[in-house]
């Protein structure tokens, strides 16, 4: 096992469960691998892939951090490139069998780093383990009510000088909150809504 500073990244489908139980089985397993998939090919900042969750990609990097724009930027891609192919599925799947319920799915984004991350390769996959991991997954649970947001820990921010990071944006601004978890306490992070970027 290896521990070093982690970049941990999620791009999170938001109404997963509620899409599969409103989709047939053939459908939904057309859906969501393509959306998968276009999200992981549409990494510019050499992420790797730790796992796929069922509706989530676990991506993560070792080392030095990319530069704070470039971190945005890539986010901004999953975002773009995700709504694209959903609008691709949308009207090929509308003109095919008449489904009009796939735009009901959004896309959220959890960025966290930490020191605490165990590599562990299992087959030819590696394997997360440690805090750092169980503190990225619990922040898929907070209070924020919006299904299309990139939150950004604290202990990530803090990784970068308070002069590069632009917290105003021309699609958004980013908003403080905590949050805490049983076993973990208090975490801080920011978010940003990125439902903007739709306009």
């Amino acid at each position: 096992m290896v521990s070093k500073s982690t970049l941990i990244c999620i791009p999170d489908i938001s109404g997963f469960t509620r899409f599969m139980s409103d989709t047939d089985i053939e459908l939904s397993a057309r859906v969501i691998p393509s959306l998968l998939n276009e999200i992981i090919y549409a990494n510019e900042i050499n992420l790797k892939v730790s796992e796929i969750e069922g509706d989530a990609v676990l991506f993560f990097r070792k080392g030095q951090l990319p530069p704070f724009v470039d971190l945005i930027d890539q986010c901004k891609t999953f975002f773009s490139q995700f709504y694209n192919q959903l609008d691709v599925l949308t009207k090929k799947y509308s003109e095919e069998k008449g489904i009009d319920n796939i735009p009901k799915l959004g896309l959220k984004i959890i960025l966290h780093y930490g020191e605490n991350v165990e590599s562990v390769q299992i087959g030819n996959r590696i394997k997360l383990m440690g805090e750092d991991v169980i503190i990225a997954h619990r922040l898929l649970k907070n209070d924020i009510k919006e299904d299309e947001y990139l939150l950004i820990s604290e202990d990530l921010l803090n990784q970068y000088e308070d002069s590069t990071i632009e917290r105003n944006f021309d699609w958004g601004e980013f908003q403080d909150n905590e949050q805490v978890y049983k076993h973990i306490g208090e975490i801080n992070y920011s978010y940003i809504k990125m439902y903007k970027l739709l306009d």
